[in-house]
């Protein structure tokens, strides 16, 4: 085998020519190429080369402090980007509401997929994912505001069923960070907490005659072959990280072996949160978790569920999965999300989500930051802010049951409890229930079609999606229906006579015993 080519970050960054379509790998703020990534900005702002590319990336990458896809925010530089996710990358989420450059937000999992479908020079990638929401074209087509025209996903019938082409393109240069290159530029990333998509993206570049770079801790004589992610064959060029703040294992965080299987660390090493409103919903949506189960659990508020059941004793239950790649564990949060905690695999991304989208996860349990009385959920555009779906279409389209958790009211919402009751002390300044929510990322109807069951937990209500609508099922101790439930819903929920009431051993400051 041929030897690899060591260069610069800075000569990396020189490879790129304008109108190329890049992509780089990471997950939120782990696995990040920062080092490619400051280096072609650093030649941007310099120079003003290159310009006019088109940006593709998969899972939302960066951790709102100018990392990640905020590398490529700026004007002139990106012509396109069509990504999973944006809330990390909030420079970039203000260039396309200001129509400074065309952009799209397709699911994350299909996005991943798209790069193997690429790889194998398929017309693109063809699944029911996105059917119904935003990523439909009789919706929106993922399209994020006024210049951007062209669909991107198809509609097409296949064999009497109802698809979702989303639609192949060449990669002509991929930035991915691995952990050690051999001589020969094998790619291996022990130290990484996820591997996301390094093999798909470096195969795609590769069979559309583009480039791969790869930054690395070191360069070696010898690696396992068995750890080796991106094969020698598929690199173009190493680059050893010089600034090592460039290749924290997540950005701003130390080395954490226990998130690489290095090691395992002690559940009562951990520390659990205290009594809060998300804690009171992580405590109830623990109450629908069972035994012998695949679970996903999303960003956010759904993050308490597996420091709940840590708490209860009742984590060795399930095995809870992140999309990533982690299959068991501990998922963590903030800048770690994406990785887990004494996990027993690490997948690719593309394969986890294979395994998602074919009906895999039992459970999931996502965010709630929009509902309205058709039972659709939005998390990904709200006015100004442009959040992305994430992997949030494929898991909750796909699961075999769906609880979304959120609070009731969003802003300045604090509450307080007390004999098993629950105080509302400060309502939110915004109503979460509305008539029509502004973009749909999960679709009620679709759910209802195929027949799957969905739930809505609050801090102090519970619903559920029927046929025929939402219904109130359960109420907080404490909570006056009319005035803390109902005045505050853009729409009247339907009702089974009563709402029973939630279980009080959720709002004691005590461990509930659902062991």
């Amino acid at each position: 085998m041929r030897k690899v080519k060591i260069i610069s970050a800075k000569e990396a960054a020189m490879m790129v020519e304008d109108g190329m379509t890049v992509s780089t790998n990471g997950f939120v703020a782990c696995d990040l190429p920062e080092e490619l990534t400051s280096a072609l900005e650093q030649r941007f702002l310099e120079t003003g080369s290159p310009k006019n590319l088109t940006y593709l990336y998969a899972a939302g990458q960066g951790n709102q402090d100018g990392s990640g896809a905020d590398h490529f925010a700026h004007e002139g530089m990106i012509s396109t980007v069509i990504a999973g996710h944006y809330n990390m990358a909030p420079k970039l989420g203000k260039m396309i509401i200001a129509n400074q450059v065309k952009a799209y937000n397709l699911p994350q999992g299909t996005l991943s997929q798209l790069y193997r479908d690429i790889a194998a020079k398929k017309l693109g990638t063809l699944t029911h994912v996105g059917l119904y929401t935003f990523a439909d074209p009789r919706v929106e087509g993922g399209k994020l505001n006024e210049v951007t025209t062209e669909d991107i996903v198809e509609v097409v019938n296949v064999c009497g069923e109802e698809r979702l082409l989303y639609k192949a393109m060449p990669v002509d240069m991929v930035f991915i960070r691995g952990t050690y290159a051999d001589v020969h530029g094998n790619i291996t990333m022990e130290r990484e907490c996820c591997v996301a998509e390094a093999t798909a993206i470096a195969q795609a570049a590769k069979n559309s005659g583009g480039k791969v770079i790869v930054q690395v801790e070191k360069v070696v004589d010898d690696v396992d072959p068995k750890l080796v992610k991106v094969p020698g064959i598929y690199v173009d060029a190493v680059v050893i990280t010089k600034n090592k703040e460039n290749h924290t294992q997540c950005v701003g965080t130390e080395y954490d072996g226990s998130m690489a299987g290095e090691y395992r660390v002690p559940k009562d090493s951990l520390a659990y949160p205290q009594l809060s409103p998300k804690k009171i919903i992580g405590r109830r949506a623990a109450m629908e978790l069972k035994e012998d189960t695949v679970v996903n659990l999303g960003i956010g508020i759904p993050e308490y569920i597996s420091m709940v059941a840590c708490e209860e004793g009742i984590d060795d239950k399930f095995t809870l999965t992140v999309e990533a790649g982690p299959v068991g564990g501990i998922p963590q949060s903030g800048p770690k999300f994406g990785g887990s905690v004494n996990a027993s695999a690490i997948l690719d991304q593309p394969v986890q989500f294979d395994f998602y989208d074919g009906g895999g996860i039992d459970d999931a349990f996502l965010g709630l930051a929009e509902a309205d009385e058709e039972g659709n959920i939005n998390v990904s555009k709200f006015g100004p802010r442009i959040a992305g779906c994430g992997g949030f279409v494929n898991i909750t389209q796909n699961a075999k049951r769906v609880y979304f958790c959120g609070t009731f009211t969003a802003g300045g919402l604090k509450c307080s409890t007390g004999d098993g009751k629950l105080v509302i002390d400060q309502e939110g300044r915004a109503d979460k229930f509305v008539k029509n929510v502004e973009q749909i990322t999960f679709s009620g109807k679709y759910a209802k079609k195929v027949g799957q069951p969905v739930m809505y937990i609050t801090e102090r209500a519970v619903f559920e999606l029927r046929e025929d609508g939402v219904y109130l099922t359960e109420v907080a101790p404490g909570i006056d229906i009319q005035t803390q439930i109902l005045d505050h819903m853009g729409f009247v929920p339907k009702m089974d006579g009563e709402p029973k009431l939630m279980d009080a051993r959720i709002f004691t400051d005590e461990p509930m015993g659902l062991e």
